[in-house]
């Protein structure tokens, strides 16, 4: 787990993004169409937030890998509920890695990974699932600098992980010659991506490559999660276009 928050960060922030996103929702109508999820109504991506939640939690307090759980058949009750129950579920999360402690290792779909895996993987994911909400019921998305640069670190190590592949095989498409993408922020250190012959690489600095994202980290976040298009005003995109649109083909996660 390469990061540069801690424990306590991530806890924080999986308050702070729980809370964002239980406020976006709590009260709207269940079949309001989610645009950056275009499958789902809003019920079911309230439900898989609340259903992930929980679902890790027990899977740190078992000490052992779960079957995933199916968003449909989440149960988040009635929408003035929601934003309690989205609460619940997030500090059932921090209590389990609290007892269990966030060193502890773990079962991961990867091997053997400490408990805090499992709190920044939920984290991430809450992340762009908030912007989600937003995006579904017109309402304004915030994110810490910091939490937008470890969701890109987290998927990157994913990503880098040989294991993931096995679990996602559009990744395979990932493998190449050297080839190297970039994102580029004004505020931080960058992400430089190489693509090699097993599986792509990332170190964080300065940033050179063949093609380049450069903006806001938030923008940059939600560029590499596909929410927002490459060609959207709030970043700009140089050098092979190409080689960026098959990167973003093959890492949906």
């Amino acid at each position: 787990m390469t990061s540069t928050l801690d424990t306590a960060r991530f806890v924080e922030g999986l308050r702070e993004q729980t809370g964002g996103f239980a406020d976006a929702v709590a009260g709207r109508a269940p079949d309001t169409w989610v645009p950056t999820c275009p499958q789902w109504p809003l019920r079911t991506l309230v439900g898989h937030v609340g259903q992930e939640h929980r679902w890790a939690a027990e899977l740190v307090r078992k000490g052992r890998q779960l079957p995933v759980p199916d968003p449909w058949q989440a149960d988040p009750g009635a929408p003035d509920e929601w934003a309690r129950w989205l609460r619940e579920g997030a500090e059932e999360l921090i209590r389990a890695i609290g007892e269990t402690g966030a060193d502890t290792e773990t079962r991961t779909f990867f091997g053997p990974r400490p408990a805090a895996v499992w709190l920044r993987r939920m984290l991430s994911d809450t992340c762009v699932h908030h912007y989600d909400a937003a995006c579904a019921t017109d309402t304004v998305f915030e994110i810490a600098d910091d939490l937008a640069a470890d969701v890109i670190s987290e998927n990157l190590d994913l990503l880098a992980t040989p294991a993931f592949a096995a679990a996602r095989p559009a990744v395979a498409g990932l493998r190449g010659r050297g080839e190297r993408v970039g994102f580029r922020p004004g505020s931080m250190e960058g992400w430089t991506i190489t693509r090699t012959p097993d599986t792509p690489r990332w170190e964080r600095g300065p940033v050179e490559a063949d093609v380049v994202v450069s903006g806001a980290v938030a923008d940059l976040m939600l560029v590499f999660s596909q929410r927002v298009p490459p060609e959207d005003d709030r970043v700009t995109v140089t050098g092979d276009r190409a080689l960026l649109d098959h990167w973003l083909a093959h890492t949906a996660l």
